[in-house]
C-alpha cells in the first residue's frame, strides 16, 4: 500500500506519482507485458506527456538477476566471506556485509576493483570520510540487495543483482508505452537513476520527484509509477 503523499512540488510545478501494481515479476518473465497488464486493471492509460518509471528489481527480476539462498547454487569464496565482514549495515539493508552478496560483488565488479575500492575505502574511513568504498567499486555494487525481512518472497531470501542494459530497457519501454521511460534504483535513504529515455531526460529532475519513494517497499507489489504534470488548473 502507498503510504507516501501522492503529489510532490518540486521548486513550483506539482506532479502526481501514480504506482502501478502487477503481479510478482520473476525471471522468463516479459517486463512490458506485465507492466501493460498492471495499467489495464487499473484502467490507467499512459500519455506522451507522462514518464514511466520502473524499479531495477524488477528489471532485473524479469532478466533472471537474482540468487535464491538455498535454491540456485551460488558458491562463495573465502575472499568474499572475509571482506564482508569489514561492511558497515545501514538502515537501508545488509548490502555487501554478507558472504553471498559480496561474492556478486566480486563478480559484478571484478576482484581488483572490489580490493581496490575496500583498501582506499578503509583508507579514508581513518580520516573520516565514508562512502568511497561504494563510489570506487561502482554503481553495480551499489545496487546488489541482499534479503531482507518484509519483501515480498522469494526476495526475501534472495540477492538481487543490478538489472542489464538498464538504458537500452528505458528505451525499449518508451517505444512501447509511447512516453519517456527510466529505471530507478530508490529506497528510503535516496536513490539513482541507471537508465532513462529520451537521453535528454533530466535525471536530476526525476530523482527530486522520486525523492521520497513514492512506491514504498516491501509487499506492496507496485515496481513501476506513472509521473504526470498535475496542470495548473487542478491544484
Amino acid at each position: 500500500m502507498q503510504t507516501k503523499a501522492p503529489v510532490i512540488t518540486v521548486g513550483d510545478v506539482s506532479w502526481l506519482r501514480i504506482p502501478v501494481k502487477t503481479r510478482l515479476i520473476l525471471r522468463d518473465d516479459d517486463l512490458a507485458e506485465e507492466i501493460q497488464e498492471g495499467l489495464s486493471l487499473a484502467g490507467l492509460v499512459l500519455s506522451p506527456d507522462d514518464t514511466l518509471f520502473v524499479s531495477e528489481k524488477a528489471v532485473g527480476g524479469s532478466q533472471g538477476r537474482y540468487f535464491v539462498l538455498g535454491e540456485d547454487e551460488l558458491h562463495v569464496r573465502s575472499l568474499a566471506r572475509i571482506l564482508s565482514g569489514f561492511v558497515t549495515k545501514t538502515p537501508a539493508g545488509i548490502g555487501l556485509g554478507m558472504p553471498e552478496t559480496m561474492e556478486c560483488a566480486l563478480r559484478e565488479c571484478g576482484v581488483f576493483r572490489i580490493l581496490l575500492a575496500a583498501f582506499l575505502g578503509g583508507f579514508t574511513r581513518l580520516f573520516g570520510r565514508r562512502g568511497d568504498f561504494y563510489r570506487i567499486a561502482g554503481s553495480c555494487a551499489r545496487s546488489i540487495d541482499g534479503p531482507t525481512k518484509g519483501t515480498i518472497p522469494p526476495f526475501n531470501n534472495a540477492v538481487s543483482l543490478a538489472p542489464l542494459d538498464p538504458e537500452g530497457v528505458s528505451k525499449r519501454l518508451s517505444e512501447r508505452f509511447g512516453c519517456a521511460a527510466a529505471v530507478v534504483d530508490i529506497n528510503d535513504l535516496g536513490g539513482n537513476i541507471l537508465g532513462c529515455f529520451p537521453p535528454d531526460k533530466d535525471r536530476a529532475l526525476l530523482l527530486e520527484i522520486l525523492q521520497d519513494n513514492p512506491l514504498g517497499q516491501g509487499r506492496a507489489q507496485t515496481p513501476a509509477g506513472i509521473i504526470r504534470r498535475v496542470s495548473s488548473d487542478a491544484s
